[in-house]
Formats: C-alpha cells, structure tokens, sequence
C-alpha cells in the first residue's frame, strides 16, 4: 500500500510540475531557464499550418525561421546560448488556441511570437497571461489582442488605422458605395469590417456575413453587383479570398476589391493572374524596398523545395514573413536586454517576466529595434508606433503585385 501512495504521489507532482511548466518554480515566477553552460533559450512560435489561416501562418512561420537561421544565438551576460524554435499549429482554431498556447508554455519558452489571425491570438491571450510568458503578435490587427493583457505585444498597425485608411483610399477612388463582406464569428473580419464602415459611412455600406465553410459565392458578389458597389470590401482568409476572385471573374464584377493585409499574398495573386479582377490591398511591406533582406530571404526559400511549398510555390516575398522576421528579432533584442537574477546555488537565471519588463521598456524610438519594416517601439499597450500603410495592387498580366502608394490616415 506504501508504494501505491508512493506511485500517486510521484504522479500527483509529475503533473504538478508540467502545469507549472517545470518542476520547482512556482507560478509567479513564469518560466526561468538557468544559464550554464549548454543552455538553450526557447522562443514558441504560436502560428496556424492548417485551417482558413493556414497559408498565411506558414508563410509569418517562414519569417521567423529565417530570421533564426540568420541570428540563431542570443547573447546574455556575455555568454552565448543557441535559440531554438518551438513551432506548434493552433489550427486556426479559438478552441484548439489554450492547448496550442500550454503545449508552448510547457515547453519553456520565455517568449512566443505570433499569431497571424486575430482571433486565435485574443483565444490564447488569457494563457500566456496566466503563465506570465510574453507574446509578439506579428500581423494580429484586432485591437482586443492587447486590451487588458500586459503579457501581449504587437509588431503591427492595428485594424481601426487599417480599416480608415483603406476607406479613405477607396473614396479615393470615387467610390459613392462600397459592399462589405466578412465571415461570421471570424474577429478579423468583422473588426476590420465594422472599422472601414464606421470611416467610409454606414449608410454608403452594404454588408453581408458568411457563414464558415462556404464554398459559394455566387449570391454575395450577385448583391454587389445590384447594389453598384464600386468597392467590394473583403477582409477574409486567402481561403475564402480565392474563391470571391474567381466568382467576382465568371460574373463580371467591373469594380475594385479591396482587402485587409490578409490577402497580400502570392496566392491571391495566383487566384487573379488571367482573369479580369481589380484587387488592392494594404499591408506592411513592399518587396524591393530592402534589397538586402529580399535578396536573402529568396535564396533560403530557394535552397529547400519545402520551404517553398511553404510559401505557397515560388519565391514572391509576403510582407508576413517580413513581420515574422523583426518579430523575432525584436523579441531577442528584449532577451538580450532583460534582466538576469541569481539563484541561490550562485547561478544566473532568465526569467519571462524579465523578458516582458524588457519588452515593455521598448518604449521609445532609440530603445526600440530597427527593423526591415521599420523601427519597431511599444506604448503604454503595447501596441507597435505604426502610422503608415503600404497600398499595392495586383497586376493580372504580369502575375505580380505593383507598388501603388504609402498611405496614413485620412
């Protein structure tokens, strides 16, 4: 009998020590790692490889692999620890979002970067709260990712400057009326939706909402059709974008669709080359505007067929995986920086909270990091100092995406 409580109670702490991620540290302490010798620094990439958000997170996925195959150390006091990535798939999923967040946790990272998909993000927000291990959000826009979580961080624009500035372009263009479309339940979406209505005028705003999974589109571009829409207003998942582009194509729609940084993807791309579409978009980046990191990043994706697989089949740079890549140095510039205790047996410890108070003092131009999308700086949020867009369209002869303008708020 002795040993069977013996057994249980090994169990019992066993269990114990995995939900606080390591056995001997308590909560409030969020995840230490001991520097000797040999240690390594663990970064959890918390990112979709399958669902509707699927294409995009491999793609903000390759960014920071890159930007660990180019900086793969971390150096802290002085000494040099190799940086390994722990990559999970949440799936796509807000209800997959809490396992995918503590397999991170229990994998001892002291920060975690991701995810592209707002929703997912705001689901895991609580569990890395809770466990006091920081995340970077790359390409997160919705502002309830940071709302009341001092544990999130973002690197991106946020949707309320997104949805203006894309409702100013698209008066811009002359448009009197504009169809909005958006999944239902999907936080994306209807954020960015809700936004560029409340900028454009509600009242100039047809909108509609999908449910997940469709797979016709038929009646919805039909209404913008009759409506006159000059604009139809889409910001969903590359997924759902296909199949809007090619039904926009077999009925004739002769006006603009416009769509959120979801939809600056080769794939999309693909969906309009040969067919009569107009597409524009915001997002972050625009390939040629640094050479030296899009002469770099082509060639790692060139040297593995996998790693284009990854990037949707050939080598076209989305500005997710530029994200991914000052996401990752921007939470190694933080490690470096953070403070580093002792323990009682003399040795020096990083702790995650350490890792967030250096993300938090990240509050200013000159101790920020610069990136390739620029300088990269908190406030009070936590939200990146962001106040410009890049527009580009696509270029359905040439297969490609043609530069249009910079754009701030209206």
């Amino acid at each position: 009998m002795k040993k069977l409580v013996s057994v249980v109670l090994a169990l019992i702490m066993t269990l114990g020590c995995v939900a606080l991620s390591s056995c001997g540290k308590k909560a409030s302490e969020g995840i230490s790692v001991t520097l000797t010798d040999g240690a390594e620094i663990v970064i959890g990439v918390y990112e979709p490889a399958s669902g509707d958000n699927g294409p995009g997170g491999k793609q903000e996925t390759l960014g920071v692999r890159y930007a660990n195959a180019v900086k793969p150390t971390v150096t802290i006091g002085g000494k040099t620890y190799n940086v390994k990535l722990k990559i999970v798939d949440n799936q796509s999923s807000n209800d997959k979002a809490p396992s995918a967040a503590a397999e991170l946790i229990n994998a001892n990272s002291v920060a975690i970067l991701g995810s592209y998909g707002s929703g997912v993000s705001i689901a895991a927000g609580e569990s890395f709260k809770n466990a006091k291990v920081p995340a970077v959000g790359i390409t997160c826009t919705n502002p309830q990712v940071t709302e009341g979580n001092d544990y999130y961080f973002r690197v991106c624009f946020l949707d309320p400057f997104q949805g203006t500035v894309l409702a100013g372009y698209a008066k811009d263009l002359g448009t009197e009326k504009a169809y909005v479309l958006a999944q239902q339940g999907s936080d994306y979406d209807v954020g960015l939706a809700t936004y560029f209505m409340e900028a454009f005028g509600k009242d100039a705003c047809v909108y509609e909402t999908f449910p997940k999974d469709n797979a016709d589109f038929t009646s919805y571009v039909q209404k913008a059709i009759d409506e006159g829409a000059g604009v139809i207003f889409a910001p969903t998942s590359i997924s759902y974008a296909q199949l809007i582009i090619a039904k926009a194509d077999a009925l004739g729609y002769t006006g603009t669709m416009l769509a959120g940084d979801t939809w600056d993807s080769n794939q999309i791309v693909s969906a309009a080359d040969g067919k009569n579409v107009k597409i524009e978009v915001t997002t972050f980046y625009q390939e040629g505007a640094n050479t030296e990191f899009d002469e770099g990043f082509r060639a790692w994706l060139n040297s593995d067929s996998q790693l284009l697989t990854d990037n949707g089949g050939n080598d076209m740079i989305a500005a997710v995986s530029v994200m991914g890549y000052d996401a990752y140095m921007t939470a190694l510039k933080a490690i470096e920086s953070a403070a580093v205790t002792t323990n009682s047996a003399g040795e020096s410890v990083l702790t995650s909270v350490a890792v967030r108070d250096s993300l938090a003092a990240m509050n200013t131009a000159s101790a920020g990091y610069t990136g390739v999308t620029g300088t990269i700086y908190f406030n009070e949020i936590g939200d990146a100092a962001r106040d410009t867009a890049f527009i580009k369209k696509v270029d359905t002869e040439t297969a490609s995406w043609i530069f249009v303008k910079e754009q701030k708020a209206q």
